[in-house]
Parts: C-alpha cells; structure tokens; sequence
C-alpha cells in the first residue's frame, strides 16, 4: 500500500464524522452569536433602563439573559456530546484497523511505530473531544465578532482587526519555535515509557542481578533530556500565553479608551453604551486564539500522533481477505522457504531454501545446535513471518496469507518464551475465547494441569498475573502447552516444549503428544532431549539456517553417525500439496 493510500485511509476515518464536526461547528456559530447577549444587555441596561428607569424592562431584559445563558450552557453540553461521538466514531472506524497494525508491526520488526500505535491513537481521539478543539471550533466566530466591532465603528473594527492579526502572528511565532522542542520531548517521553515498561516486565533479573544501578541511572539520562527539551518548550510557550494575555486584556481596554477618544473627538455618533459593547466583543473575540494558544502543546502532539499513524498504516498494510476455507487436515509442506527477520533487510538469511513434507497426523522433529534457525522455522510454520521466497503450505494453502481468525482454531503453538496474559486460567487455555468446558477440562487433563489447576486458590477462575507471572515457569509452560492443544487442532508447533519441565512435567509431555498422534494431529516439536526425538516420525536437522538432513527419523540420526551428514533432497517425484484457496495475484511457486 502506498503512502498515499494509507493517508486516505487515515482521511476517511476522519471524514465519517464529518456531519458530527458541522453539527459542532453550527453549535459553535450559534453560541458565538449569544455570546453577544452580555453585552447587548448592558447596552440595553444604559442607554435604556437608566434613562427611563424602567424597572419592567430590567426585569424582563434580565430575565431574557438568564434564559439566553440557560442555551448556552445546554448547547455547550450537546456540543461536548457531538465531539465525544465524532471521537467514539474515530475509534470504531479505525481502532481494530490500528489495533491490527499495531499488532502485526512487532511481528514485522518495527517495533517502535507498534509500542506509539495504540498511544498515537488515544491522543488523536482524545484531541477530537477536547477544550483546544472547541477553541478551534470557535475561532471562525471571532472574525464574526470583529465584524460586529465594524458594525459599531470601523475605526474600531480596524483595531480590532489588528489585534486579532497579532493573536495570529503570536499562534504563530509560538508553534514555530515551540513545536521542535515538544516534539523531542514527546519522542523522548515515549521512549522513557518503553524503557520503564522493559525494566518492569524483566524485574525478577533486575533484582536478582543487581541491574537496578545501572537501569536508573540510564533511565535517569533519558529523563534529564526529557526534562531539558520540556523546559525549553515550555519556556517559549510561557513566554508566547504570558504575550497572548497581555494582547487580549490591553486591546480590551485600549478599545475601551479609543472608544472614549472618538467620543470626545465628536467622531463617533452612536451612544457611549456602543463603546463599552465594543470592548466586551474585542475580549471575546481574542479569547479563542488565546484558548489555542495556551493548548497548543495537545496541537502538537495530536498532529504528531496523526503523522505517526499515517506512517503505521503505511508501513502495515491491512491483510487482504482471502475466500474461506475447509478445515486442514493438517500436511504440511515448506517449498524451499527462505527468511529473514522481520524488519531487517539485508544480512543472511536466518533460514533458507527449506525443504519437507510431513503428512497429516506425523510427528516431525526439528534438531540442531543453537542459533540454527529453529525457532525462526517455527515462526514460517505457523504464518508469523513471511516468506523472502518459496513458501510454507498447509493443506496447499500458504499459513501467512491464510485468515488467521480462521486458522487460528486449527493451529497450536508454543513458543520458547510462554506469553501469559492478565486473566484466569481458564481464560489463557481457552485462548480468550468462550472456554468450552469439556475442551478445557480435556486440554487440562491431556497436558497434566487439572489437578494443579485444583489446587489453586480458585482452580480454573485463579487469575495469574501479567505474562503468568503468579505461575512457576513450568506451571506457564504447562498452562502454554494445554492452551496449545484446545480443542486438537490439527497442527500443533511446540518450540522446546520440556525446557522448564520437570520429571513429571516430562511424563505429562509425553502422553500429550502420545494423545495428539492418536487425534491425528500434526506435530512439530523442536527439540534437543532424545526421549522427545524417539517419538517422531520424522526429523529435520537444521544448521546455520540450512537443511542438512530430512527423512525418516532412523534415516537422519544414523546420517548423524557420519562425520558430513548429507542432505536429503526431494526427489523429482515427491508428493507436493495441492494449491488451493491462493489470493489473487499469488502465483503457485514451481518445486520440480
């Protein structure tokens, strides 16, 4: 997608509020005009009132602006309802596409724009129902209220009229010479938060290793820097509201004694009622710009929010959906998969040029030293990372353009690093769907969890922290694996399954996929333990990236024997999947 076209995306999320925004802007036009009542009132109240000494027409003028400010108040009401649905209709037009998006970019690498997302996100909703935005909203009303000031004398509208140019001049040398300075600083504010929200999620490793020093002292750094750029911005923006004050309080009285000068002059012909009304309308047209000015760091922070989000939805393309498909039955085939890490575009490639086939209901295991592309592998397979060439297929289907709401039901996957959420732990097994009882109780028993999950203080509605942390790391691997194999799925990726297990956590493993083979679910299993290795059907030895060996499990461990294991190629004749269910312009990829 093109930058163009992310901006429009971003464009047309605003515009579907575009009625909501005309409704605010009329409400504005018409508080503005009431605006005018207080002055109205005292001109009433002096040129008539006093002279006639009326006490009717006091009573009913006063009156009639109790009720004018009684609208007032209740249009300034239905405006803040019109902005807070214009911002809630922002959020249903693009919080899932953003909340997608944010998502997908950690899995791609780009895992600052990921971290701002769903922040840059809040900030502009937030600004779209705020007090600067109705300052906004009020500003053309201003120009409505000079023109009154014309209406009484032009040489007071002239006046007027300059002192709003300076307001403009002075929105204007302030967003110049404050906006670098917020900008780094909000830069800096959000980098300081990820740091804190890093130093928080590792704080047993910090403790234990007395790495706190060192952190606070970095965080320290990056929070005199942030300090020092908020300072400066604030500096020039004091300086900029303390000026806009001065203007809109001096023009007031200055109309007040130009005013009385034209009077005395014999310049001016209407009554001197007009002139008090004049420099009433003066100050309150001058407010709105000042309003502006004194928010105008939430200006800058919506904008820059704004920009940064255009460049999210650019940079992460909204999956395109593809036509629905049966269930797999679980073959899986890499043809000739090549990969990097997401967000990282030159260098070798962590895994190349992958070649298997496991047929539905096998189990295939995934050997080698460290850093041989073993987990990166794991990531193609279950359709986290995309491929730089040939493709990893499910049933003939690529797993990374296949709709993952739709696959996700079929796939299991545990990965080295068991991520837990905030939640039960009937909510983590049940995937933060609708837990099934029967398939809860099923996972639980098949992994060995249920009689632990018993003994919890409240079994299965027991909450256990951000990322488990209330769990041991076996219990979180346990509770990672059970969530990995609810309902059976019919492809189940388990990246070092046994690595927090102890003895009877081994024997719970065993008979899992003891039970997923009898279900006739396709098991991948990275492993290094032979009590794992001796169960597979097959087995893959991966080193530096490559496939040195693949074939019958007996086949590879005794090519293991040789001092050059061979490389097991395809033969022109090998089974190939059927490809079925492509998105449009993705062409089958040739492996004979």
């Amino acid at each position: 997608m093109s930058p163009e076209a992310s901006v429009s995306e971003v464009q047309v999320a605003l515009s579907r509020q575009k009625p909501a925004f005309l409704r605010a802007a009329a409400f504005s036009a018409v508080i503005g005009v009431l605006m005018l009542a207080p002055s109205l009132y005292m001109l009433q109240v002096y040129d008539r009132v006093v002279t006639s000494r009326n006490m009717m027409t006091l009573g009913m003028l006063t009156l009639l602006l109790v009720l004018i400010y009684v609208v007032m108040e209740m249009l300034e009401w239905v405006r803040h309802g019109v902005l807070r649905q214009a911002a809630e209709g922002f959020d249903l037009a693009l919080g899932k596409r953003v909340y997608g998006a944010v998502f997908r970019a950690n899995l791609y690498g780009a895992y600052l724009l990921g971290a701002r997302g769903m922040r840059d996100f809040v900030t502009v909703r937030e600004f779209i129902n705020s007090r600067v935005m109705t300052g906004i909203l009020d500003i053309p009303m201003a120009l409505l209220l000079v023109g009154v000031i014309f209406w009484i004398d032009t040489f007071l509208g002239c006046f007027g009229l300059a002192s709003a140019a300076i307001q403009g001049a002075i929105t204007y040398f302030n967003e110049k010479s404050s906006t670098p300075s917020l900008a780094k600083a909000n830069t800096l504010s959000n980098q300081a938060q990820s740091f804190i929200e890093a130093s928080l999620k590792n704080g047993e490793v910090v403790q234990a290793m007395g790495m706190t020093g060192g952190l606070r002292q970095r965080w320290l750094k990056q929070q005199k820097e942030l300090l020092l750029y908020q300072a400066k911005a604030s500096d020039h923006t004091g300086v900029f509201t303390s000026l806009s004050k001065y203007v809109q309080m001096v023009s007031s009285s200055m109309m007040l004694g130009l005013g009385a000068w034209l009077v005395l002059s014999g310049n001016f012909k209407g009554s001197t009622g007009l002139v008090l009304m004049a420099s009433i309308v003066s100050g309150r047209a001058l407010s709105p710009l000042a309003q502006t000015i004194i928010g105008w760091h939430n200006v800058v922070s919506a904008r820059e929010s704004l920009t940064r989000l255009k460049e999210l939805l650019s940079k992460i393309p909204a999956p395109v959906p593809g036509l629905p498909l049966p269930a797999p039955t679980g073959r899986l085939v890499a043809e000739y998969a090549t990969a990097r890490v997401p967000g990282v575009s030159t260098g070798r490639p962590v895994v190349q040029n992958i070649f298997f086939d496991v047929p539905a209901g096998k189990m295939l295991a995934i050997i080698g030293p460290s850093a041989s592309g073993k987990s990166s592998l794991a990531n193609l397979l279950v359709g986290i990372w995309p491929c730089l060439s040939g493709t990893v297929r499910l049933d003939g289907v690529n797993v990374h353009t296949w709709d993952k709401h739709e696959l996700g039901p079929h796939i299991g996957f545990l990965p080295q690093d068991v991520a837990l959420f905030e939640g039960t732990v009937a909510q983590n097994i049940a995937r933060f769907g609708t837990p099934d009882i029967d398939k809860l109780k099923t996972a639980a028993t098949v992994t060995g969890l249920h009689e632990h999950i018993l003994a919890l203080p409240q079994a299965y509605n027991t909450r256990i922290g951000g990322d488990g942390v209330r769990l041991s790391g076996g219990m979180r691997q346990r509770v990672g694996l059970a969530r990995a194999v609810y309902g059976f799925p019919h492809l189940v990726v388990l990246d070092e399954p046994n690595a927090n297990l102890d003895e009877a956590g081994e024997v719970a493993l065993t008979n899992t996929l003891q039970t997923l083979r009898t279900e006739g679910t396709t098991v991948i299993v990275i492993t290094h333990r032979k009590n794992l290795l001796v169960m597979a059907d097959l087995a893959l030895l991966l080193m530096n990236g490559e496939a040195k060996a693949f074939g019958p499990r007996n086949e590879v461990l005794a090519a293991l024997q040789g001092v050059h294991p061979q490389q097991v190629k395809p033969s022109a004749d090998a089974p190939r999947a059927p490809v079925i269910g492509m998105h449009p312009g993705i062409k089958p990829l040739a492996t004979a």
